[in-house]
């Protein structure tokens, strides 16, 4: 009597050996990776972060300010091509010249200057390198940016076909950049033909 019913038992367990094979196995879930912590360093180079962190309050002597604009500044920066890093550049500037440092004043405004230069806003830009020069006529950097402006008008007066007031022009703009040799002979920028530097210029 007891041996039909080990064979039931044993039937019965073969069948659940059997569907529990046909199931798909059941995989192990994949560790959820967490996400990577938000980076603690800002990015943009160092003058950049400066440049933010004093226009939301870091303390600038109006000389770390000028020191900074100079960097900005140089000839080939990629600052000339980012509109918002040279509006913000000049918002320190308006800012800085508000305290009235003398030592700093004649540099702070030539950058002004050539920020205003770069923005095509000509008038502003001469107004201020002319200030700029009257606190400090040594500077060359100051006299080869007024050699452009002087040298841009000349172009202008030339398409207005007012050919008197453009060689007045282009007396001033070869005086200025007279001047900037003088003051820094060594600088193979003040070398070049204003003509050529305003035509690489309009190609950017």
């Amino acid at each position: 009597m007891n041996k039909p019913k080990g064979i039931v038992w044993l039937a019965a367990s073969c069948l659940l050996a059997m569907a529990g094979c046909t199931r798909e196995p059941v995989l192990p879930s994949e560790p959820v990776k967490a996400a990577p912590a938000p980076s603690s360093v800002p990015s943009g180079t160092p003058d950049q972060l400066l440049l933010e962190q004093a226009l939301q309050g870091r303390p600038l002597t109006p000389g770390e300010a000028l020191l900074l604009s100079d960097r900005m500044l140089a000839e080939g920066s990629p600052t000339f091509n980012h509109d918002e890093t040279m509006a913000r550049l000049e918002l320190l500037l308006l800012k800085v010249l508000q305290t009235e440092d003398r030592a700093s004043r004649p540099g702070l405004l030539r950058n002004l200057g050539i920020i205003h230069y770069h923005q095509k806003q000509y008038k502003r830009a001469r107004q201020e390198l002319q200030a700029s020069n009257e606190l400090n006529p040594r500077d060359a950097r100051t006299h080869f940016y007024l050699a452009r402006l002087f040298a841009q008008q000349e172009q202008v007066y030339l398409r207005k076909g007012m050919k008197k007031k453009a060689k007045s022009q282009a007396k001033l703009a070869k005086t200025e950049l007279e001047l900037a040799r003088k003051f820094d002979p060594g600088n193979p920028l003040y070398r070049q033909d204003l003509s050529e530097i305003l035509r690489q210029e309009k190609a950017k």
